[in-house]
C-alpha cells in the first residue's frame, strides 16, 4: 500500500478547489470543525464535523467553503487494492458520516506524524496498519448505526458511556454530552437500547474487570475503583446481581 499526503488543514478565508484524484488512489476527507460542502459527480454533499468524502480514482470533486466560515479536515491520499475492495463493500459511497471523531483523528494524526518523518526513517508497515485501521473505523461506524438502527443521539451516548464508564460517569454527563434533558436522554436510551444508562455502563465496567481479575495480580479494591465502582462493597453488590457470586470465589474459580 502506498500512502500519499496525510495532514491536516484549516481554512478560515473561504476556499474553493475543484480537482482530479490521480489514477488508483483514493482521496478521503474527514470534516473535523466549521462546515464546507462538495460536489462529486454532479453530486452536493454539505460537510459538518464528523462528515468523510471519499473520492475514487480518476473523479473530479469541488470543495467549497464559504468566506465566512472556518473549516477544518483532516485528508490523505492512499493507493492499494485493498482500498476498493474496501470503498465496494460500503457499496461505495462518496459520503459518509460518522458521530464520533475523537478515536479516528487519533489514528489520523499519528499517520500524519509518521508521513513527515524523513522518507528512510518512516515506517511503512506502521503507516499501512494506521491507513487500514482508518478505514475500518469508517465501516464500523457506518454499520453499527444501519444494523441496529439506533437514532444517532442514542449511538452517541453509547460511545460516550464507552469511553467514559471507567470514570465518575453520571447520567447526567451522557445527557449534557447530546444536549438533551436527564428524563429524554434515559427515555431515549432505554426505548432504544433496552437497557438503562447505568446498565450499559456496569455492563463495560464488569467486562473489565472480569480481564483485570484474570490477567493482573491487582487486588479486588484496586479493581473496584480501577473500573469505575469507586468502592468495593458497591463493585461486590453489582458483581454477584450479575454474575451470582462474589468476585473473590469468582476470582478463585477462574484459577
Amino acid at each position: 500500500m502506498k500512502v500519499g499526503h496525510c495532514g491536516y488543514s484549516l481554512h478560515t478565508n473561504g476556499y474553493d478547489e475543484t480537482r482530479k484524484v490521480s489514477a488508483g488512489a483514493f482521496f478521503i476527507r474527514l470534516q473535523t470543525e466549521g462546515k464546507a460542502t462538495t460536489t462529486v459527480n454532479q453530486q452536493t454533499f454539505p460537510l459538518e464535523k464528523g462528515s468523510i468524502t471519499i473520492i475514487p480514482s480518476d473523479n473530479w470533486y469541488r470543495l467549497e467553503i464559504a468566506d465566512s466560515e472556518t473549516s477544518g479536515d483532516f485528508h490523505l491520499f492512499g493507493k492499494d487494492a485493498w482500498i476498493n475492495r474496501w470503498w465496494a463493500s460500503m457499496d461505495k459511497p462518496f459520503h459518509v458520516k460518522i458521530h464520533d471523531i475523537d478515536q479516528i483523528s487519533a489514528l489520523w494524526r499519528f499517520l500524519a506524524s509518521e508521513t513527515r518523518r524523513p522518507p528512510t526513517e518512516q515506517n511503512n508497515d506502521l503507516k499501512m496498519h494506521l491507513f487500514k485501521s482508518i478505514c475500518l473505523a469508517i465501516k464500523q461506524d457506518r454499520q453499527e448505526r444501519s444494523a441496529l438502527n439506533y437514532p444517532f443521539v442514542v449511538t452517541k451516548m453509547k460511545r460516550f458511556i464507552e469511553e467514559n464508564a471507567l470514570a465518575g460517569l453520571t447520567i447526567q454527563d451522557v445527557a449534557a454530552e447530546v444536549d438533551l434533558s436527564v428524563s429524554r436522554a434515559v427515555h431515549l436510551f432505554k426505548e432504544h437500547t433496552n437497557r438503562t444508562m447505568i446498565e450499559y455502563a456496569h455492563h463495560i465496567r464488569l467486562t473489565t474487570a472480569v480481564n483485570h481479575m484474570a490477567y493482573t495480580n491487582m487486588t479486588l479494591e484496586h479493581i473496584a475503583e480501577k473500573c469505575g465502582f469507586g468502592n468495593y462493597p458497591y463493585f461486590h453488590r453489582v458483581f454477584k446481581r450479575t454474575y451470582g457470586t462474589s468476585p473473590g470465589k469468582y476470582r478463585k474459580q477462574q484459577h
